[in-house]
């Protein structure tokens, strides 16, 4: 994956975190600087080491997924901008949590965290076959989702539920990871 690829790919799994983000900046409605970098930080910690479980997982398996690896790179990528497009669709639901609690935000870290699970696996699919050629893109996803937390907050703290219905977040993201799949598809096709 090239540099863009990487950016775009952290950008799509950290919009989850920046919805979260929002949503708990609109609960809350001041600037909780604790609250808000921990929760960013947790963010940022689970995008990035979630890959790497899901990476360590399929590496084991390698030999027998090589031929057709790019097809379940595609597959997962689709799978999961797919479902990222539905929920942007789908009815806005009342979050009835406290995100300023820490239980609520390691549970907030974990959910947002379980795509890029299957990204790890398709990181052994379009070949990284070593720690030390995950480390940049891990710390690249961990880095943006950091930074899309903080962002979230106070774009929730300041302009509230607006934010979230004109974006549209999860399409974004959604529609990012589909052309990454796309494009690891026709590459391996075509190269």
């Amino acid at each position: 994956m090239s540099l863009f690829d990487i950016l775009f790919l952290s950008v799509a799994l950290a919009m989850d975190c920046f919805t979260v983000s929002i949503v708990s900046g609109v609960i809350t409605r001041r600037a909780l600087w604790r609250g808000v970098l921990r929760m960013s930080v947790l963010f940022g910690l689970f995008q990035a080491v979630m890959p790497l479980f899901g990476w360590l997982g399929m590496i084991f398996f390698r030999d027998y997924i090589e031929p057709f690896d790019h097809w379940i790179a595609f597959i997962l990528l689709a799978f999961i901008g797919g479902n990222m497009i539905k929920e942007a669709f789908g009815p806005e639901e009342e979050h009835n949590f406290r995100p300023e609690r820490l239980r609520t935000q390691l549970m907030l870290a974990v959910a947002t965290s379980i795509d890029a699970l299957a990204v790890g696996i398709s990181f052994v699919c379009t070949g990284y076959g070593s720690l030390s050629e995950l480390l940049f893109p891990l710390t690249v996803i961990g880095v943006v989702s950091f930074c899309f937390g903080i962002v979230g907050n106070f774009l929730g703290i300041s302009f509230g539920r607006v934010i979230a219905r004109k974006i549209k977040p999860e399409l974004i993201g959604g529609i990012i990871l589909i052309l990454i799949g796309v494009k690891v598809l026709l590459e391996h096709l075509l190269g």
